[in-house]
């Protein structure tokens, strides 16, 4: 059995226990236990994944470590680095970084607050990317640009952007959830064609913002997912239906973010790192199990901060 003081926490309604694991010593099988135990959502804490805190090096402040539901470690997540940010700004007294991540760097800042009381972080990661063919996905050309994915077996357009874990991003009249289900459900199945599966998005167009579903991997379907805003934002820049350099607004499920496209395809999106409660909880690893939860206290104000946000976001 390990204990472990946590954060409830969530960015964009993307929610997580975020660990402090700077000083934890655990293989990298071990975390991935700890995220199935605690992400599990009939277990006492729940999430869409779990979010580390780790060391930084000479070129970054502090680091970040992603598991998603199942157990398997993301490349990166837009929404959780927010979190994670937050939580290395208050570690170390500062108020802007250099985050590294699985395999690519972000700067984070403290940024000014989308609506009072709403905790806001900006970040920039990238540059996104157009080789489709180093996922790998084999069968569709090396750059997928508003094509056809001939062994998703659909006849939706796609664009496919690495931002940098792997996104599959198509614009619709109408989000239908049952269609992007079933090819986030094919992609997740882990097909020859797509042995490391990738994240499936729906983008309707709103004006000049956009409002963006996804099926995320290793997850499912969810109220939010920052990597996917960020590559919904590049391809639609990308394919012209939105200006470089210029501001948007990206709405969610759960929420939503500031994001702008640079031509040289970075991404920054701005939203919050949102505390919801404090915890510790002691995980057995190896049944994969969470228990004896002990909740230190809520963040009623912050929670009713977003919760106003949210709610006119909606709207």
């Amino acid at each position: 059995m390990v204990k472990f003081d946590f954060v409830k926490c969530h960015g964009s309604g993307n929610d997580f226990p975020l660990i402090d694991a700077r000083a934890i010593d655990l293989a990298a099988a071990e975390w991935a236990a700890v995220a199935r135990a605690l992400a599990d959502r009939r277990g006492p804490v729940g999430g869409d994944g779990l979010l580390l805190l780790g060391q930084g090096d000479e070129e970054h402040q502090f680091s970040m470590v992603m598991y998603n539901s199942d157990g398997s470690e993301a490349e990166t997540c837009l929404n959780g680095l927010r979190c994670v940010a937050r939580l290395g700004f208050e570690a170390l007294g500062i108020d802007a970084g250099q985050v590294r991540l699985k395999t690519s760097s972000a700067a984070v800042v403290r940024d000014a607050e989308l609506a009072p009381a709403v905790y806001t972080v900006r970040e920039t990661a990238g540059p996104a990317g157009l080789d489709a063919a180093a996922w790998p996905l084999h069968g569709a050309g090396a750059r997928i640009v508003e094509a056809v994915v001939p062994p998703l077996g659909s006849a939706r357009l796609f664009t496919a952007v690495a931002m940098p874990n792997p996104h599959l991003v198509s614009f619709v009249d109408r989000v239908d959830e049952a269609e992007l289900v079933a090819l986030g459900g094919a992609c997740e199945a882990a097909p020859d064609w797509l042995p490391n599966r990738a994240n499936v998005s729906f983008v309707e167009m709103r004006g000049g913002d956009l409002f963006v579903r996804t099926f995320e991997r290793g997850v499912g379907l969810t109220d939010s997912c920052g990597s996917a805003m960020a590559a919904s934002a590049f391809a639609a820049c990308l394919t012209g239906r939105l200006a470089y350099d210029a501001p948007i607004t990206v709405f969610n499920k759960g929420g939503l973010v500031r994001a702008e496209v640079a031509r040289d395809a970075m991404v920054s999106l701005s939203g919050n790192a949102t505390w919801e409660w404090r915890g510790t909880v002691t995980v057995d690893l190896a049944a994969e199990r969470a228990g004896d939860l002990i909740v230190h206290g809520h963040c009623d104000a912050e929670i009713a901060a977003w919760a106003g946000l949210a709610d006119a976001a909606s709207r």
